[in-house]
């Protein structure tokens, strides 16, 4: 009778699990969508130059309208870009909450804060160990950086979204916009060099990245 040997091959454990694949790229999809929407608000449903357009265009047809008749149309168009500008702030705001539950039930090695301790440990270890982990202890930094602005991207936009019922802080408003704007311009700063340090290391040692993203990749 043969005798059936046990399969000492190592488990197939992925790089990334799929729920935060999931989250990566639904992030980037509506972190997409949210830029977008400013754009176009910003570009082509810009209250100014639409009000013209409108009136201009109306003209040329026969009807006469006021200044004041031109902006009410403009703004409406606007706010029906605001309002699904808004919707992609709820999304993004259930994503970061989800994001940050997945980090409790991560496995133990792929869980944020564990890497970083490694990392910290690695650092303070022998002199190539040192130099081996500065960088990816740079990159953990920077993407830290980037779920702080996640963060108070979702707090200010929630606060924006729900001005109303928070009359008492109607005082903060303008402030909370401006961190809220500011914030905008900084993840637009971190997509950018994300995709530089992407492209870079996919030319480099770290080929697979975008694959492994994908498709999880593994560990042996």
């Amino acid at each position: 009778m043969a005798i059936i040997q046990p399969d000492s091959r190592p488990l197939t454990r992925r790089v990334y699990s799929a729920p935060l694949r999931f989250w990566h790229w639904a992030n980037t999809i509506v972190i997409s969508g949210s830029l977008i929407t400013v754009l176009i608000n910003s570009t082509i449903t810009d209250r100014r130059s639409l009000t013209k357009i409108i009136k201009t265009q109306l003209k040329t047809q026969g009807t006469t309208i006021t200044d004041d008749q031109s902006g009410s149309v403009a703004h409406a168009l606007g706010d029906s870009v605001w309002s699904i500008h808004t919707w992609f702030g709820y999304v993004l705001a259930g994503l970061l909450l989800f994001r940050l539950i997945l980090e409790l039930f991560q496995v133990t090695d792929q869980k944020f804060i564990r890497r970083i301790k490694d990392l910290y440990r690695q650092f303070h270890s022998t002199r190539k160990e040192r130099e081996l982990a500065k960088h990816e202890l740079i990159v953990k930094a920077v993407y830290a950086a980037f779920y702080i602005l996640l963060i108070i991207m979702a707090v200010t936009g929630l606060f924006l979204a729900f001005e109303d019922l928070l009359a008492p802080f109607k005082a903060i408003r303008h402030s909370v916009k401006e961190v809220h704007s500011f914030c905008m311009y900084l993840i637009i700063a971190f997509i950018l060099v994300h995709l530089t340090g992407v492209f870079l290391a996919e030319r480099k040692d770290d080929k697979g990245i975008v694959s492994d993203m994908i498709n999880g990749g593994n560990n042996n």
